[in-house]
């Protein structure tokens, strides 16, 4: 099965990587994207309207508003795709009560704890409520979730009646979010719309997710359309985006259904979760840079790390610095996914996995040297001694330890170049302050 992102990438390409666009590279354009989202499980039916729109658009001169036809077709794939894909959520903040709901293998223990770890970050108290009753051990699973990022865990191991679980929790729990984990079945069932009801029923929560796993694709529709039936659904969670082909089938159905998408999880990481964008999330597809992602994950990082993202500019740029940024780059997630932000979809597997390789070694060789080398790298340069000390200490070679000083002194470089250009650095600032630019006003 054709990779989604890949695909749609070598769609776009074809439009740019043409003389000119006519009606026949309109045609050909229009084949091969139905062709990759037929591919990647989207509804034929689906796939013929937005084939259409495409076509007819594309060729409607009256739209252009400035832009080339080339870039006139581009922004029309991007936009109804899009559309395709469903709108943009904006999660709300304050006291809540959350149901997950989900057939068995959809992710949705994990996801409860991603949930309550999303809103804990937005500083709210959260806490867990465990009502899987069926599953043999969901309580210690989510226990052990619910440990690992520090928040409450209500419920009653053992218990099998859910009235009790939720009398019991609703009577100890304070906290402003609280997200109830219930039993999943193989399938949907009688049983499993009775117990989802009176879970409701009892517990009167104000959004009810159901979560389901990219990988079923098309068929997520069906089961929102069921799950919404029985209790009247508020949102859908789709997990699993990130090792699934058929994501963009799964996405295109729940749209289509009429429910929202409220969150994506793309990892097993607890902040493996991202409320749902549809521009931003096809701009990634397309290979287009996610500047508001890339930037709101440096602001984390720095969070944690007690540092404004723009202090990094006021430096003055040591090794000991730059091992802080060394750090805080593996913090944002694996390189793949940070190229993928940047806009660097397509680099070859082995090039992205030996980048990784070289940041280890690179952290390896600064936690090496002593104090006075973290602040005056020229110390290690004018000394083979220092240098044969500090690789031999590390692990590495020497030629490691010089390709370090190298990088180091390109960043210096360019930091320096920075701080001069004011105009440059002003902006700089500014979209890190104001947290980036929408993907929506970039220009394509």
């Amino acid at each position: 099965m054709v990779d989604l992102g890949r695909g749609l990438r070598n769609v776009i390409a074809k439009i740019t990587g043409a003389p000119y666009v006519d009606e026949r590279i309109v045609k050909e354009v229009v084949k091969e994207l139905q062709r990759v989202l037929i591919s990647a499980d989207v509804n034929v039916r689906l796939v013929k309207e937005l084939s259409q729109r495409i076509e007819e658009k594309s060729l409607d001169t009256k739209q252009l508003r400035g832009l080339t036809v080339r870039e006139h077709m581009t922004k029309v794939v991007y936009d109804e795709l899009a559309k395709l894909l469903g709108e943009k959520h904006e999660p709300k903040l304050g006291k809540q009560k959350i149901l997950l709901c989900g057939l068995f293998g959809s992710g949705k223990t994990t996801t409860a704890a991603k949930i309550a770890y999303f809103y804990k970050k937005k500083g709210m108290s959260t806490a867990l409520i465990a009502c899987d009753v069926d599953r043999p051990a969901a309580y210690e699973q989510l226990e052990q979730l619910a440990q690992s990022i520090n928040v409450p865990l209500y419920g009653i191991k053992g218990e099998k009646n859910v009235k009790k679980i939720i009398e019991y929790a609703i009577s100890k729990a304070k906290e402003d979010v609280l997200i109830l984990d219930s039993a999943g079945r193989n399938a949907f069932n009688d049983e499993l719309i009775r117990e989802l009801r009176l879970i409701n029923e009892l517990f009167k929560p104000a959004e009810k997710i159901l979560v389901v796993s990219a990988d079923i694709g098309q068929v997520a529709g069906k089961q929102a359309d069921e799950f919404n039936h029985a209790v009247g659904l508020t949102g859908v969670i789709v997990t699993k985006i990130d090792g699934s082909a058929k994501g963009g089938g799964a996405l295109s159905a729940v749209a289509a259904s009429g429910t929202t998408v409220y969150f994506i999880g793309h990892g097993e990481k607890v902040d493996d979760l991202e409320t749902f964008d549809s521009k931003r999330y096809v701009g990634r597809l397309l290979g287009f840079p996610d500047l508001e992602a890339l930037i709101e994950k440096v602001k984390e990082v720095s969070a944690e790390a007690e540092m404004k993202p723009e202090e990094m500019m006021e430096e003055k740029l040591t090794l000991k610095v730059f091992y802080q940024q060394l750090k805080a780059a593996k913090k944002m997630g694996p390189m793949n996914k940070v190229l993928s932000m940047m806009g660097m979809n397509d680099l070859p597997k082995d090039m992205v996995e030996q980048s990784e390789d070289k940041m280890k070694r690179f952290e390896a060789i600064i936690n090496s040297m002593t104090e006075a080398e973290k602040e005056d790298y020229l110390l290690i340069k004018k000394s083979r001694e220092r240098q044969e000390r500090i690789a031999k200490g590390s692990g590495t070679k020497v030629e490691d330890l010089r390709e370090l000083l190298s990088q180091f002194e390109k960043a210096k470089k360019m930091m320096d170049a920075i701080k001069k250009n004011r105009g440059f650095r002003g902006k700089l600032e500014k979209m890190m302050k104001k947290g980036g630019m929408p993907l929506g006003d970039m220009p394509i």
